[in-house]
């Protein structure tokens, strides 16, 4: 591969001299640089030509992959790089840069905005609120700019406004990294280190973006806290919270965390998975979800175990929407996860960390104990860590309660385990309420999450005690990647045709179709959450209808629009 740092010069001097692209594209071409790499650097100095952006390498790298991101509106080039003796890869974000003249008059701008806008703290968590507050402020900001910078043409000054915006109404340059949906993960360690990310594809990087000074990291983190109604201080040095965006949000202060202050948010998806989704990525069958959703419609109790990052909390909101629409449902969360269809009776609650005095605290416990006089006919516990919140949850189920909750457990016989036994310590009798376990699963080495096993907790006497054995009905293989009957139900159909009156017959036909129709979303692609919540609302309105809709592969006008979307990938 050609030295990049020597083609630079010959960039800049026939940039100076006014060549055209094509003309500079030809020479790159003739000094052996390939076509990829020669747009790349063209595209970057023309952009250092106009004084904002100065992303031309100076050393030589390789360029493995490149992408634009769209953030609000401006595109930004970025670039995953393999420089000379680095371990890690680089995600390399060609970011706006500017000179002291152009800070000072940004600053002046963020001033004239701020000072004639009141806003309350409680609004900056509705979308709705921030949308028209971006664009009031980019109106004013646009009127100033053509002022003060009447020659500067109008991609500069959209990018000069985005980051305004960003810096006065969101977190900076981190902005940048929570709008690329090709990333998983942001962690800020310290104002020493650069920000690190967590991409799909290429797994942990470092970026060229850092966050300086340390006291600006804990601003950003005081940010965070107080939208929520939380707050963080050297008395209160850890926060959990989560984003307007619905990103998960922790942030440590030194010296808790003994080289800098520290910020990490788990970014989530802005579409959300669905029940088509994951068919169609193989993490889960459409036998599987028939299961559950029978057991979801006739409000049987679901327990969701797994590892760390396994998919626990994504399989259950892709359960959540077959629920009806008019059972109310109360979900209780440290932190906001659970995104659900519009129209479902939903009531979201989420605790709250205790004030520098010790007192408003709400924990998880107080919202599950309050919510059983909220009369839900679903409860959803994000996750039970704790001996008491697994006895109130456990309480719930036995009151006549149907919850649904995530567990750290790799198995099945691992979750019975892990809760019978301290620090959970439920007794046996209680956990009989669970009627189904469902597993997941990480495979790390292939990148991919699958359902790992689905069970029934069964009862059985062994001697003067009482024990539970998890009979695993379906399981995952590894070597096929399929995920296969393994055994018959003994308790789960048993229990269904009791509460609900289905004979064997009748349960298996109600099977069958739910995957039937399950298996003709899929077939026409519709995955958003909002339509797939539709067809399940209108499923519990007129059942034949759907049925009728499956059966003759007709897709109703209200889906074609998601049905022309591309499908959501793994």
């Amino acid at each position: 591969m050609t030295d990049q740092g020597n083609t630079i010069p010959i960039i800049r001097a026939m940039i100076q001299k006014g060549a055209s692209d094509e003309s500079i594209l030809k020479n790159l071409k003739e000094l052996g640089v390939d076509a990829k790499t020669a747009q790349q650097l063209l595209s970057a100095g023309r952009r250092e030509e106009k004084g904002l952006i100065r992303t031309v390498l100076t050393k030589p790298e390789i360029v493995i992959e490149s992408y634009k991101n769209v953030v609000d509106g401006v595109d930004i080039e970025v670039d995953i790089i393999q420089r000379p003796g680095d371990f890690v890869l680089e995600y390399f974000l060609n970011f706006p840069e500017y000179g002291p003249g152009t800070r000072a008059l940004l600053n002046n701008l963020k001033n004239t905005i701020i000072s004639d806008a009141t806003i309350r703290t409680e609004k900056m968590l509705d979308p709705k609120f921030i949308r028209a507050l971006k664009e009031k402020f980019e109106g004013r900001a646009s009127k100033i700019l053509e002022q003060e910078l009447p020659h500067v043409d109008n991609d500069t000054k959209k990018i000069l406004i985005t980051i305004l915006l960003h810096e006065m109404l969101g977190l900076g340059k981190i902005e940048f990294l929570l709008a690329d949906g090709n990333l998983e993960e942001i962690v800020v360690n310290s104002a020493r280190e650069a920000i690190w990310v967590y991409n799909k594809k290429f797994g942990w990087l470092k970026t060229n973006i850092f966050i300086q000074p340390e006291e600006e990291i804990q601003n950003f983190a005081s940010i965070i806290a107080r939208r929520v109604g939380k707050q963080i201080t050297t008395l209160n040095p850890l926060l959990d919270a989560h984003l307007i965006t619905g990103d998960r949000a922790n942030a440590t202060l030194f010296p808790i965390s003994s080289r800098g202050n520290t910020i990490t948010i788990r970014r989530f998806r802005r579409d959300p998975w669905t029940v088509t989704d994951f068919i169609r990525n193989k993490t889960v069958n459409s036998e599987i979800m028939a299961l559950v959703w029978l057991a979801m419609q006739y409000e049987m109790n679901i327990l969701i175990s797994g590892g760390t990052a396994s998919g626990k909390t994504s399989i259950l909101n892709v359960m959540l929407p077959f629920v009806q629409p008019n059972h109310r449902i109360i979900s209780i969360e440290d932190t906001r996860e659970i995104q659900l269809p519009e129209f479902l009776h939903w009531v979201p609650m989420t605790t709250r960390e205790p004030s520098a005095e010790g007192k408003g605290g709400v924990e998880m416990l107080d919202l599950l104990v309050n919510s059983l006089r909220m009369r839900p006919d679903r409860l959803i516990v994000g996750e039970v860590r704790r001996q008491k919140e697994a006895e109130v949850m456990f309480e719930g189920m036995h009151t006549g309660h149907s919850v649904y909750t995530t567990f750290h457990a790799n198995t099945s016989q691992e979750t019975i385990r892990r809760l019978i036994n301290p620090p959970v310590n439920v007794p046996a009798t209680m956990l009989e309420a669970v009627h189904l376990n469902l597993v997941m699963f990480r495979n790390r080495r292939l990148g991919v999450r699958r359902v790992l096993q689905l069970s029934e907790l069964v009862p059985e006497k062994r001697g003067a005690d009482d024990v539970l054995h998890a009979n695993v009905l379906y399981r995952w293989k590894p070597a096929t990647d399929e995920i296969v009957k393994n055994a018959d139900s003994i308790r789960f159909l048993d229990e269904l045709s009791l509460h609900t009156g289905m004979n064997q017959q009748t349960m298996e036909k109600e099977l069958d179709t739910k995957q039937k129709i399950l298996d003709w979303m899929v077939k026409h692609n519709i995955h958003n959450v909002q339509l797939v919540g539709r067809i399940m609302a209108e499923y519990y309105m007129d059942e034949e209808k759907v049925v009728d809709w499956m059966q003759k592969d007709f897709v109703p006008d209200f889906l074609k629009e998601s049905a022309l979307v591309k499908p959501k990938e793994e």
